[in-house]
């Protein structure tokens, strides 16, 4: 028979035993959630792709501002009466006047008009600023007529600096450019006259 002694010892063992495996699994568990938590997107990542609420309230008539959306450049024009009826002007001369074939996300309903924008706003266009040959970002050539790089009867709009592409000032690309298609409008809504969500409209989020 066992005396007493040795019982104690093996209890002590067991103990010992039992207290360094618990110990162990917390280790391993205190090393195993931080690594699994790596692979959750980052703050800054579900950011990139968040819609954008945007300030207009200071964008003058005939004024554009930049802001950033998944990445990308996202123009916000004022358009004048005038610019607005120089898109009218350029409807003959475009590729795909009215979109028939969007470039890499489909044209909002609410924007399938002449002036690719909201009804209630015709004269604010949001569009991404990408252009659809190469991705190189357009600049603005608002002002009407002949300049450097762009026809005589320029009516204004928007010149690729990369291959020479031209777009309206809806954004519409004029025929016979390298850019096969029209620049994207994403999903958009006002929030109120002087404030602008991109990246959401009433479907929901984009």
């Amino acid at each position: 028979m066992r005396d007493k002694e040795d019982e104690r010892v093996d209890n002590s063992r067991r103990t010992w035993l039992i207290a360094t495996t618990v110990a162990g699994g917390i280790g391993g568990v205190a090393t195993v959630v931080p690594f699994v938590s790596s692979f959750a997107p980052s703050e800054k990542a579900k950011a990139a792709g968040a819609p954008v609420e945007v300030d207009i309230s200071n964008l003058k008539p005939g004024d554009m501002l930049t802001v950033a959306w998944r990445g990308k450049p996202v123009w916000i024009l004022n358009r004048t009466d005038e610019m607005l009826a120089d898109v009218q002007k350029a409807d003959k001369e475009l590729a795909d006047p009215h979109t028939d074939h969007p470039f890499s996300m489909p044209l909002p309903e609410y924007c399938n008009n002449e002036f690719r924008s909201r009804a209630e706003h015709k004269n604010i266009l949001v569009v991404v600023a990408v252009c659809t040959h190469l991705g190189c970002t357009p600049t603005q050539r608002f002002q009407e007529g002949p300049q450097a790089n762009l026809p005589d009867d320029w009516p204004g709009g928007f010149l690729c600096p990369c291959h020479g592409s031209t777009y309206d000032l809806d954004g519409r690309v004029f025929k016979n450019k390298p850019a096969p298609q029209n620049l994207d409008i994403p999903p958009y809504m006002f929030t109120s006259d002087h404030s602008v969500v991109i990246g959401r409209d009433e479907k929901g989020e984009a």
